[in-house]
């Protein structure tokens, strides 16, 4: 392993933000532990390969915890409030558990209809233009995922731009100082909300959790309550636009499976799966800090609260986890990809994700039999950073 750096990412430019596969399975030909840089210029430690990746989001001695942190890492936190992605057990479990009470499979197949109207609707003004041609992310991913978790957690729609512009500087911006403030609006907007909905609940998930309690009588502070609100907003929102995004544009990037999709729309549901372990929207994890020596796949880290990234996209993208890993194949057996994570970390979401994408995805093919990419796939402008993957535009055509 070492302790030269084996890869700077801030130097790797758009050809590695367009496609970082190849430099992930390089450096996984080396071994599952490496010393890198990060684009915001720090130092931290990547684990590559599906079996170390797996290792490491199970492994006890990293910390998500903040508290941490070395001090010496010049890094800005990137999320407001306590939340799940913030917190080890045994807060993490408890917090886990009281957000799960109202975050039930029940409440996410209820919004089912309310998916399939929105995209209905999204896909009924972008139709109706005239060119026969859109911007599929600003057309339907981004609205659909936004105008769904906004209601599932009552953001007010003339907020939801906003919310948007905060959410991509937050989490994607190379600029230390473009994150802290957004970081910083969108926290202000996340107080008030709060604020009110205590003196004002109404019947969406939001109010649910500010009144929720267990049975000990516990319940969400001020704090927790603004950490979920951004964890459910903004994982809520990004990650899901951009699998719809990224999974049309692997389709219409191999012919052959979406001929196969449209003969048997049957395959939906194991084609999301083959697009979230294809290119799935999280590319590497949310911060992780060793609080000891940390042993991953016979390598050891260093304690003291040094950064730990897992490529989540390497993972998925292992021979020696799936046989010709890229292949876009929508009837392999994609199940084990760990897209949305492993252990106690697992996305809370993921149900959700999946319904959104499973129904946008499906209805766009049924509606536009002559859709295609309207752009040269090596045109397409990337989201930078190493959290968030997929295409900031997605231009389409169709037949009007």
């Amino acid at each position: 392993m070492g302790t030269e750096i084996a890869a700077d990412f801030a130097t790797l430019g758009e050809e590695f933000t367009r496609n970082p596969h190849p430099v992930y399975a390089a450096l996984r030909a080396r071994g599952p532990v490496h010393r890198i840089r990060v684009p915001e210029g720090a130092q931290a430690w990547l684990v590559v390969g599906h079996a170390a990746c797996r290792a490491a989001l199970t492994e006890p001695t990293l910390s998500k915890s903040w508290k941490d942190a070395s001090p010496a890492l010049p890094l800005a936190r990137l999320s407001a409030g306590e939340n799940l992605l913030s917190s080890n057990p045994p807060d993490h479990t408890r917090l886990r558990g009281l957000v799960a009470r109202e975050f039930t499979p029940r409440r996410v197949e209820a919004l089912a209809p309310r998916v399939r109207a929105l995209t209905g609707e999204l896909l009924d003004a972008m139709l109706a233009r005239p060119t026969g041609e859109a911007d599929l992310v600003e057309a339907l991913a981004f609205p659909l995922a936004m105008g769904i978790i906004c209601e599932l957690l009552g953001v007010p729609s003339l907020d939801r731009a906003a919310f948007r512009d905060w959410a991509e500087q937050a989490l994607s911006s190379p600029d230390r100082d473009t994150r802290t403030a957004a970081t910083a609006a969108m926290t202000r907007y996340l107080v008030a909300m709060v604020d009110d909905l205590r003196t004002r609940p109404r019947e969406d998930l939001m109010s649910a959790l500010v009144r929720t309690t267990d049975e000990d009588g516990d319940r969400l502070s001020a704090d927790e309550l603004i950490g979920m609100a951004w964890l459910l907003l903004v994982t809520g929102f990004e990650t899901t636009a951009h699998l719809i995004a990224t999974g049309v544009l692997a389709l219409l990037r191999h012919p052959d499976q979406l001929a196969a999709l449209r003969a048997d729309p049957s395959l939906i549901d194991n084609a999301v799966e083959e697009m979230l372990r294809y290119e799935g929207p999280v590319e590497t994890t949310t911060y992780r800090f060793t609080t000891g020596p940390t042993e991953i796949a016979g390598e050891v880290i260093p304690g003291g609260g040094e950064l730990v990234l897992v490529a989540l996209a390497d993972a998925d993208r292992d021979p020696a986890r799936f046989p010709d890993p890229d292949r876009f194949d929508i009837r392999r057996a994609a199940g084990g990809h760990i897209a949305f994570g492993h252990g106690i970390h697992y996305c809370l979401g993921a149900p959700l994700a999946r319904l959104q994408a499973r129904t946008a995805i499906a209805a766009l093919l049924e509606r536009c039999p002559a859709l295609s990419l309207n752009a040269d796939p090596a045109d397409l402008s990337w989201r930078t950073g190493l959290l968030i993957r997929g295409p900031r535009h997605l231009p389409v055509r169709w037949l009007p």
